[in-house]
């Protein structure tokens, strides 16, 4: 038996383990992934982070490179690689956790080839795990490329014709501008955008969130539900441009579909070739046969990651306590609170 399994082993599992590593705790991490970065490997070719190397490293390993340039996802996916190795953290892949359950004061972690004993048991999946997708996406013709944001790659997933990106998000963005260089591109969102430069006087705009506290600010304090209310901004001025230029349409909400056609909110339509759902994801703890976790929507119930069972913990949600909690810069923290807690409480 451990004392503790992480389940996952992206930044949140790996950050996790180098602290519990330090303190020379018994645990174990597991990944349904073949490799440590695979989730990075599977995201689209272009895709550059918009935290520089100064704010996308864990604990006790340095991104290497200029620290206020950006890098690439397969940059972040080596880098994983090159951190799990170093620390020489215990990761068990190719094992999909089936069912967790609590006896008594154990935990109970059930795989497809082999069960898992802890006293501890910390769930950093992430919050990627369900594609949320549209119903009424089944209506539309089968002719049409349908593609999740993240099974997207590049344009040459595409047939002639159209796309219309749904989703006004960072990837939404991004992939909007990538594919408006080759197709007619259309945006589909309901909020009204908001753009901020990567940088500032040479300066990363997360330096300045830093010096201005952002970055600080908690979940639950005034400046913190400030921002969550808000949302996120769309980070960098390329999509502003293509607006601008007309690459870019930009349509209201998606919010019905029928064979070719996509119907907006303002009762508007649009006949289309592609489509790519930036639409984000979904919680998915089916497998968390524990009662009390989780609220009505499906989310962790959770002070800072703690629940209310004892020794069951999540880590690399988004606001747990801060702004970063789900990125590379402040996950880290995250962790290391948790790993304080669990050695006050063994």
């Amino acid at each position: 038996m451990y004392q503790t399994i992480i389940i996952g082993a992206s930044q949140a599992g790996l950050a996790m383990g180098y602290h519990l590593k330090q303190s020379n705790h018994s645990f174990l991490i597991l990944d349904k992934n073949q490799k440590v970065g695979e989730v990075w490997d599977r995201r689209y070719d272009s895709l550059v982070l918009f935290t520089p190397r100064s704010y996308s490293s864990l604990p006790g390993l340095k991104l290497k490179g200029n620290a206020q340039g950006f890098p690439t996802k397969d940059e972040i996916s080596q880098y994983l690689k090159v951190y799990a190795e170093s620390f020489k953290l215990p990761i068990k892949h190719n094992t999909n956790v089936t069912s967790v359950r609590k006896k008594n004061n154990t935990f109970h972690i059930s795989t497809e080839h082999m069960e898992y004993k802890a006293e501890n048991i910390i769930i950093a999946t992430g919050p990627f795990q369900k594609q949320r997708i549209p119903a009424f996406a089944n209506k539309l013709s089968k002719e049409i490329v349908q593609l999740h944001s993240s099974e997207y790659r590049n344009p040459s997933q595409l047939k002639e014709g159209n796309v219309l990106v749904v989703g006004g998000g960072n990837s939404g963005s991004q992939i909007a501008v990538e594919v408006s260089q080759e197709k007619k591109t259309y945006l589909s969102t309901g909020k009204r955008l908001t753009f901020l430069p990567l940088t500032i006087k040479n300066k990363s705009i997360f330096w300045w969130f830093d010096k201005v506290g952002v970055l600080k600010a908690t979940s639950n304090s005034f400046y913190g539900k400030l921002i969550q209310k808000r949302g996120d901004p769309i980070f960098g001025l390329e999509l502003k441009y293509a607006i601008r230029n007309g690459d870019v349409v930009i349509t209201n909400r998606s919010i019905d579909g029928k064979e070719n056609k996509v119907i907006f909110q303002d009762n508007t339509f649009l006949d289309v070739h592609n489509i790519i759902w930036a639409t984000g994801f979904e919680s998915n703890y089916s497998w968390l046969d524990i009662s009390g976790v989780l609220d009505e929507k499906g989310k962790p119930v959770h002070n800072r990651g703690i629940t209310n069972i004892e020794g069951l913990y999540f880590l690399g949600l988004p606001w747990q306590f801060r702004r970063g909690s789900a990125l590379l810069q402040g996950v880290g923290n995250d962790a290391e609170y948790l790993m304080k807690h669990i050695q006050k409480n063994n």
